[in-house]
């Protein structure tokens, strides 16, 4: 599915730095437009313009930005700063594209899963791992998808798998920067970790030791004492 082409207003910039935050109170964002070759501009756009807009383009939609009433740019959003507090939109970084050269975005990879649960992931044997959430693509600004679609609904028993090479998308525009063998998606068996077998510490096998010898010593000592002791009463007796 190819992105539609949207349409956003935007006005030259004057205001820079730290007094932007005045912008920001009118409910106006300040933006940065660049490209390669390209001068980069300064420009600002409405919040209520941006925010439908941004959430229809993502990063591989391509937008007319019409700054003033001359100029029109064609640009991908290539970067967007938020406030960490409050969440609200700080800035937004334009990327000026020429439509005529390829450029190279990051695509999602949506799974496409069947009406039941794959038997063995409803039995709890297995479990379906997502190992790619999405891939660089690189294809014109005007053919670019905004996602592809990975069907698991062909995928039965454990270590079935997806494969960058299985994925369907049109081959004769749209180049995935990843390895055919590479996975998208498999049936992985649910490992159930075992008990931790009790180990005793070394040590403590060491103090018991050394314990028992040192009660040893002290009956021997104690026994010597004895011994001397009687030896010494049937010496004095004799005398």
């Amino acid at each position: 599915m190819t992105t539609n082409r949207l349409s956003l207003k935007a006005e030259e910039r004057e205001i820079l730095g730290k007094k932007v935050k005045k912008l920001r109170a009118q409910g106006i964002i300040p933006a940065h437009v660049f490209g390669k070759g390209k001068d980069s501009e300064s420009v600002s756009v409405k919040a209520k313009d941006l925010l439908p807009v941004l959430h229809q383009a993502g990063e591989t939609g391509l937008i007319d930005l019409k700054i003033g009433e001359e100029k029109v740019r064609p640009v991908m959003v290539r970067g967007v700063s938020y406030n960490p507090v409050s969440g609200e939109i700080q800035n937004v970084d334009f990327y000026q594209v020429n439509l005529n050269e390829k450029v190279s975005v990051p695509v999602p990879l949506v799974l496409v899963e069947p009406e039941e649960p794959i038997e063995v992931v409803k039995l709890g044997e297995a479990m379906v791992l997502q190992t790619m959430s999405e891939v660089y693509v690189e294809d014109l600004p005007t053919d670019l998808i905004d996602q592809i679609e990975v069907d698991i609904r062909g995928l039965k028993e454990v270590d079935d798998a997806i494969t960058i090479g299985d994925l369907l998308y049109n081959r004769d525009t749209l180049t995935i920067q990843a390895e055919p063998e590479e996975v998208v998606v498999k049936i992985a068996p649910v490992v159930i970790e075992a008990e931790p077998e009790i180990v005793p510490v070394e040590g403590e096998e060491v103090s018991e030791v050394a314990e028992g010898e040192e009660g040893a010593d002290e009956k021997v000592g104690e026994s010597g004492e004895e011994g001397t002791d009687s030896k010494q009463e049937e010496a004095d007796k004799d005398k």
